[in-house]
């Protein structure tokens, strides 16, 4: 039985919900995030939280229940703190500049790397450190790992970029013979 799916969602001030036929739509001011559910689960809206039940007891219907109240919690989240990934960038002469509507990234190839900023993302740089922040967890994420796998950290130096709490195992390079 879901543990996730039973607790229910708590709506905060600011945030207008609105359940018609399996589509939950979340408004703050001009953002707005939308989880479709496809009718897998029975969702209804009280005293200023959203409760999810399933369907019936079948393995599915329990795996969609806590599922779809996780992305609607999701949507809450990011309505209201937004999400954030760091990523650090560790090389000799490896950049990471914004321009406009455009990341440009230089990381050791023969040209530089132009990523288009998505609609509804904000990216930043500070020295090595480049920030994905945006209100859609999943878009957060699949950007961050976009620009990880530009230049993927190697195990020798650790020179590439990867997320900042992540840890690089490192090998040992070659050893001469004596």
């Amino acid at each position: 039985m879901s543990r996730i799916g039973k607790r229910p969602v708590v709506i905060p001030k600011g945030v207008e919900v609105k359940v018609d036929a399996g589509v939950i739509t979340f408004k703050s001011g001009n953002k707005q995030q939308v989880v479709d559910t496809k009718e897998n689960v029975l969702v209804a809206l009280e005293e200023g939280s959203l409760v999810f039940s399933k369907k019936s007891d079948t393995k599915e219907d329990r795996a969609f229940w806590g599922t779809y109240r996780a992305l609607a919690q999701n949507a809450v989240t990011g309505l209201t703190q937004g999400f954030k990934k760091d990523l650090e960038i560790n090389g000799v002469g490896y950049r990471a500049a914004v321009n406009g509507k455009i990341l440009n990234l230089q990381l050791g190839f023969s040209h530089d790397i132009n990523f288009p900023i998505p609609e509804g993302l904000e990216i930043s740089v500070e020295k090595n450190v480049i920030s994905v922040k945006g209100a859609d967890k999943h878009q957060v994420g699949q950007v961050a790992s976009e620009i990880r796998s530009f230049r993927p950290p190697e195990p020798y130096k650790g020179k590439g970029v990867k997320y900042v709490a992540e840890r690089i195992l490192r090998k040992a390079g070659k050893t001469s013979k004596k």
